[in-house]
């Protein structure tokens, strides 16, 4: 379940922007503050079954934008590469190449 939270919590950061507001509300509140079902119907007087629906097809949503947009997986592929990268650095005692890596992963 945590690795799923991971990855919807990732998707809402790179696709948030092509949800309506009341997707994105919902998707808020449950995955980042970890409101219940039944505290998100009630806060906004619907069913928790309405809830439910709107908050999985909105998790549908998010990885078909991902299956289209890959932007959630070239970011692990930079992260991985920039840890490499890092590591190497250490290695040979390069401090520009590190000080470089710190700052594209601000960038990100």
């Amino acid at each position: 379940m945590l690795e799923k939270t991971t990855r919807i919590n990732y998707l809402l950061d790179f696709y948030q922007a092509l949800l309506t507001p009341k997707q994105q509300n919902y998707m808020e509140m449950y995955y980042l503050e970890d409101y219940s079902l039944g505290e998100i119907s009630e806060l906004f007087q619907v069913s928790r079954q309405a809830v439910y629906d709107n908050i999985k097809r909105t998790e549908s949503m998010l990885e078909s934008y991902e299956e289209k947009l890959h932007l959630y997986d070239k970011f692990q592929q930079r992260s991985g590469l920039m840890k490499e990268l890092e590591k190497e650095g250490k290695a040979l005692g390069a401090d520009r190449i590190i000080s470089l890596i710190d700052q594209l992963k601000e960038l990100d």
